[in-house]
């Protein structure tokens, strides 16, 4: 196992990056713990598999360094680099076992047979795939396949970090929770770094103790879900994370307090704005608002009945809020006034929170 420390990494696909925008990866300064569970999150295109192919040596990053275990590893290869890599889609050798694909690696490796056939089984038995270790690999379905993968990222014990690419893309539906809760038992059972890539925000929450958030080729925020949900450090990961997202209402602030369109709202602290800032937003999650006597003046436009809780349209003026009522809840007929959370209410200056 290792800790993973990113030094001023940055990485571009061109000869001469000039711009900002020639740069995959921005400037990354990073530590990721020794044994941690890590999600990194965001959409196509934000530098998630590029991230991982310079943690992995497969990718030599343009500028700064990476240390596992405060060891300089920026130019040793790959495979010297004790990583096990499980891809978007299951690699698995068709014309043979069940068992003798997740003993691979360590024969591969040299260790003797007795430790292999215990450590087989030992991963077999994780991943519920005892009953066709004698099965040839080929007869497998699509999340037997992974399975396997996982399993050969799994057995060896020696590794410093093993890295999830995307691993359920091909799964079912229906099996892909069963599968997130089994990576979630083992990393409690193995205990060695993990760092799982995805653009689903379910798979993220749902497996890491904390989520790296990427934005075109920055991170924007590490945190816990809760952290994440509760106070976004940017405005993206409030619009990422969350279904529906994040309302962001333009603002300007009077006195300490921001106001949209003239209508005061109460934040739990004082707000500073920074100098030079552009652009002052609000932000508050739908499931922070609710209707009340008085405040501010809404018209209904829509109400979402989604089971458990109503997602309700309002409209101020020209613009729309979102938010999440219980089922128990009445909701007003055609006019009503909303009431944010003053406690979890921000404001954001060009897209980062103020504190």
């Amino acid at each position: 196992m290792a800790k993973i420390t990113l030094d001023q990494v940055r990485h571009s696909y061109l000869d001469h990056p000039a711009s900002p925008d020639d740069w995959a990866l921005k400037q990354l300064d990073m530590v990721w713990d020794d044994g941690g569970a890590y999600a990194l999150l965001g959409p196509s295109g934000c530098g998630k598999t590029t991230l991982l192919n310079v943690i992995s040596g497969l990718l030599r990053p343009s500028e700064g360094r990476v240390l596992f275990n405060d060891r300089d590893v920026t130019d040793i290869p790959s495979d010297r680099r004790d990583i096990a890599q499980v891809f978007q889609f299951p690699v698995v050798y068709d014309t043979m076992s069940v068992f003798d694909n997740l003993a691979f690696p360590l024969r591969n490796r040299g260790v003797p047979e007795e430790q292999v056939k215990s450590r087989v089984h030992e991963i077999a038995g994780m991943l519920d795939l005892e009953a066709v270790l004698g099965n040839r690999a080929s007869g497998l379905t699509a999340d037997g396949k992974q399975k396997i993968s996982l399993g050969r990222g799994l057995v060896r014990a020696d590794v410093n970090v093993i890295m999830f690419d995307e691993p359920l893309t091909v799964i079912d539906p229906h099996l892909k929770w069963q599968l997130r809760s089994k990576l979630k038992e083992l990393h409690q059972e193995v205990g060695v770094t993990m760092i799982y890539v995805t653009h689903d925000q379910t798979e993220a929450l749902t497996f890491a103790d904390r989520v790296v958030v990427m934005h075109d080729g920055t991170v924007v925020q590490i945190g816990t879900p809760v952290e994440l949900f509760d106070k976004p450090r940017h405005t993206f990961v409030g619009h990422f994370i969350g279904s529906p997202g994040m309302n962001l209402l333009p603002c300007e602030v009077i006195e300490g307090a921001p106001s949209f369109l003239g209508h005061r709202v109460e934040t739990a602290e004082a707000v500073a704005v920074p100098t030079g800032a552009r652009q002052l937003e609000i932000g508050v999650r739908p499931e922070f608002i609710h209707f009340a006597a008085k405040g501010l003046p809404v018209d209904i436009v829509r109400v979402d009945d989604v089971g458990r809780y109503r997602i309700v349209r309002v409209n101020h003026k020209s613009h729309t809020i979102k938010l999440v009522v219980p089922e128990n809840v009445p909701i007003p007929d055609g006019k009503g006034h909303l009431v944010f959370d003053r406690a979890r209410t921000h404001v954001y200056a060009d897209g980062w929170i103020i504190t």
